[in-house]
């Protein structure tokens, strides 16, 4: 019996595929903020690995936006995901420009909203979809 408040059942390797693109760009996330904060202790050289950190987080990112569509269409999951990815790309290219031109007054509160945005989205794809919900595992 199926509540009216449950989720569609997308398969699974469409969930696995959200939760590690998720789970993944949380941690590039975390990495940042200990990378930024080492930085402005005194380590310069740690400017660049931030540099370079952020382009790996952005594009699991990105792979996070294509699982999320997948989820939506063809996996008759919810939408809001999709936008909610869109809408993080769209801060997240705002953070780097930010950082770039050195506008350290918006990037560092960027930066924690999009931290805290991006492991409430993580929670949820753990959260969501039970073993029983996760569809037949990719089959």
């Amino acid at each position: 019996m199926t509540s009216s408040n449950s989720v569609p059942r997308p398969r699974g390797w469409i969930v696995w595929s959200l939760r590690v693109a998720a789970t993944g760009h949380l941690a590039g996330v975390l990495v940042q903020a200990a990378l930024a904060g080492l930085f402005v202790t005194g380590d310069v050289d740690l400017l660049a690995w931030h540099r370079d950190n952020a382009g790996y987080t952005h594009a699991l990112l990105y792979l996070q936006l294509v699982a999320s569509v997948l989820l939506w269409r063809p996996g008759r999951g919810p939408g809001w995901p999709a936008l909610a990815g869109a809408g993080l790309v769209a801060l997240e290219t705002a953070q780097v420009g930010l950082g770039q031109a050195r506008i350290i007054a918006g990037h560092f509160p960027l930066g924690m909203a999009i931290f805290g945005l991006s492991a409430v989205f993580t929670a949820w794809t753990w959260r969501t979809f039970r073993r029983s919900d996760a569809g037949d595992g990719g089959a």
